[in-house]
């Protein structure tokens, strides 16, 4: 009886144990701490992609829309008239078109920092993330924008151009 109960006592003392309360606090620290780490690195990738997207389908609509003006010696009035008038961009937002045959909508004209148009054929948009846009590319509302410029040299985010 003397034995088992010395066996007992040292299982006890030396045997399994579990967490202290601050080894599990640290633990779940630093899981959250890595959590947080690799949730950033992940929403910063998936912008990425997305603008990445939203560049590739203006490209794609200015090929469209300059099929449509080779055949037709003009520009489409809208994007449904070459087809992709319900096309959205990565952010659930309908792509942005503006044809400057029409005198009229010149005024309408996306600007960069000198106040002077960027196209002098159409303007092609998306109005990025915040799904916001105003004409200047300085403003606020149009630095995540993605855009076409200098005629369709450019594509990319407005902060770029």
């Amino acid at each position: 009886m003397a034995l088992r109960a010395v066996l007992l006592r040292e299982r006890g003392r030396h045997g399994t144990r579990g967490f202290t309360l601050l080894e599990l606090m640290l633990t779940i620290v630093a899981a959250s701490i890595l959590a947080a780490i690799a949730v950033t690195g992940y929403r910063r990738i998936v912008l990425r992609m997305e603008v990445t997207r939203a560049i590739s389908d203006i490209g794609e609509i200015q090929l469209a829309i300059t099929k449509f003006d080779t055949n037709n010696t003009r520009l489409p009035d809208s994007l449904a008239d070459v087809g992709l008038g319900g096309r959205l961009d990565p952010w659930g937002n309908p792509y942005q078109y503006l044809n400057f045959e029409d005198t009229k909508k010149f005024k309408g004209a996306r600007k960069d920092r000198n106040l002077h148009p960027i196209n002098t054929d159409f303007d092609l948009y998306s109005s990025g993330p915040d799904g916001r846009s105003v004409a200047p590319l300085t403003a606020k509302a149009s630095r995540d924008d993605i855009i076409r410029a200098n005629d369709g040299r450019f594509i990319g985010k407005a902060e770029d151009y």
